[in-house]
């Protein structure tokens, strides 16, 4: 066993109801679904799950919310005022969330502390900022340039960052004027019901606001509803395809934030210690499902063998347990068919000539979850598999080169294009290679990235834009007044 139990001791509200139009209603199924501790596999409680009627009861929420409602027709400041007391009602709920986020998904609660209050709390007042000071309107050589709401929004969240999220998706969408249905993950059952606590408190117009923690059919049905006029996804690269076919026929717009096979180059002159300070949590941060996850790590020969055993050090050092401890580095994997897919990719490269440096095993003495040690392999190619698709697990290959060109080459050489880290003392050889990556966002000396700046990523890593004030803009259409 695990050697430890799990007992849900939060009160989630609404077990069986669903958030609809900013109001708990009955939902139009009766029939449960467990929640499942990803540590213990233990049931913690049951929830009613959304129905495509349900669904379709958001939508024309949403839909009257645009078509005759107040909110698309407020000020910019009284939104900006009702997505305060949204903000201000979330980090009222930060410690219950953190903890529900924990019993459902298997993050630590540190790690929920970092997300969730510093940096989701960060994004969604920056979002309050970066709305005060947008030219809404503007005079334009004789033409008045106006930025309106795009309609119905669907935000579609992922059980990694479903807090933070709500900054980077949903308040972006509000303040534009959009109504917004909120597409929660399944694996979120509970951090959603304590988000719709929130979402009451502040007070939206009547079908302003729906959450909905729902499945494949339902959120496909929702993707393909006609009144939805924009669809915002965080997911995986043939989710978003899906979407884009489903959006197509009648042109509804997109953003799209998709997988990664992130790149960090180490060059030759790299100060080891101090670049596995940043290094060995930006590839297995929550177990390696963070989209920007450090996945490939791009060494020169010369110092293969040192940066090799330096990162297994540090991985056989990362301790495994209960997230509710604050005791351990990392917990569980969030899903079953995570860890499954991880030790599949994990095998797959050792079929291909892989060799284990550090983990690449379920963990002694944790019979029950869904655990996987931190894995780091060498010997890797970049054709192999475990190279070119995202994982989405604590699998980290390291990958060798000879000079600067070949390692730009091989950071290039990927259908994804969504975050990249050079880490080097020389700052004018760094701006330089950063400059020819074909990645969104690039770190020199760290792993990670500015909330403040746009953020989305390049080829199969999506496109559109997320943070910053093109963040907002990005839920909004521009029309052009003239009159003579």
């Amino acid at each position: 066993m695990t050697g430890f139990s799990h007992t849900l001791d939060i009160t989630i509200p609404a077990l069986d109801k669903q958030l609809i139009g900013g109001a708990w209603v009955g939902s139009a199924s009766s029939e449960t679904s467990p929640v499942i501790s990803p540590s213990t596999e233990e049931e913690l409680t049951r929830v009613v799950m959304p129905t495509i009627y349900d669904a379709d009861r958001a939508v024309d929420a949403a839909d009257a919310a645009f078509q005759s409602g107040p909110w698309p027709r407020m000020s910019v400041e009284e939104r900006i005022d009702t997505c305060s007391r949204l903000c201000d009602a979330l980090e009222r709920r930060l410690p219950e969330l953190n903890r529900a986020w924990a019993f459902e998904s298997g993050p630590t609660i540190a790690h929920g502390e970092i997300i969730n209050d510093m940096v989701g709390a960060m994004v969604w007042r920056q979002m309050l900022d970066f709305a005060r000071d947008i030219e809404w309107e503007e005079d334009r050589d004789g033409a008045k340039v106006m930025r309106e709401p795009v309609g119905p929004v669907l935000t579609i969240m992922t059980f990694n960052g479903p807090i933070v999220l709500m900054g980077m998706k949903v308040i972006p969408a509000l303040l534009a004027g959009n109504p917004v249905i909120a597409k929660f993950a399944p694996e979120s059952q509970l951090t959603m019901r304590l988000i719709g606590e929130a979402v009451i408190e502040a007070g939206f117009p009547a079908g302003v606001v729906s959450l909905l923690a729902a499945d494949t059919p339902v959120t496909q049905h929702l993707v393909s509803h006609d009144k939805i006029d924009m669809v915002s996804l965080t997911g995986g690269t043939s989710i978003g395809i899906d979407v884009v076919k489903r959006t197509a026929d009648r042109l509804a717009r997109t953003i799209m934030e998709l997988g990664g096979k992130s790149p960090a180059i180490l060059l030759e002159d790299v100060d080891l210690d101090q670049a596995m300070d940043t290094l060995v949590g930006g590839s297995t941060g929550f177990m390696g499902q963070v989209c920007v996850n450090l996945s490939r790590v791009l060494a020169p020969k010369s110092r293969y063998d040192e940066i090799v055993d330096a990162l297994a050090e540090r991985y056989k050092a990362i301790s495994l347990g209960n997230p509710l401890s604050g005791q351990v580095d990392q917990g569980p994997m969030s899903v079953e068919r995570g860890r499954d897919r991880a030790e599949a990719y994990v095998a797959g490269a050792l079929s291909e000539g892989a060799e284990i440096a550090a983990g690449g095993k379920r963990p002694q003495g944790f019979q029950r979850g869904y655990w996987y040690e931190p894995t780091l392999l060498r010997a890797v190619d970049n054709q192999m598999a475990v190279a070119r698709e995202e994982v989405f697990g604590p699998v980290t290959v390291v990958i060798p080169y000879e000079g600067d060109e070949e390692a730009l080459a091989i950071a290039n050489d990927s259908d994804f294009g969504l975050a990249a880290s050079i880490y080097t003392p020389d700052q004018d050889r760094a701006w330089n290679m950063a400059r020819q990556l074909q990645s969104g966002t690039v770190a020199i000396n760290m792993a990670g990235i500015s909330f403040a700046a746009p953020f989305g990523g390049y080829k199969k890593s999506g496109w559109g834009k997320e943070c910053g004030p093109e963040g907002i803009l990005a839920f909004t259409q521009v029309k052009q007044v003239v009159a003579a």
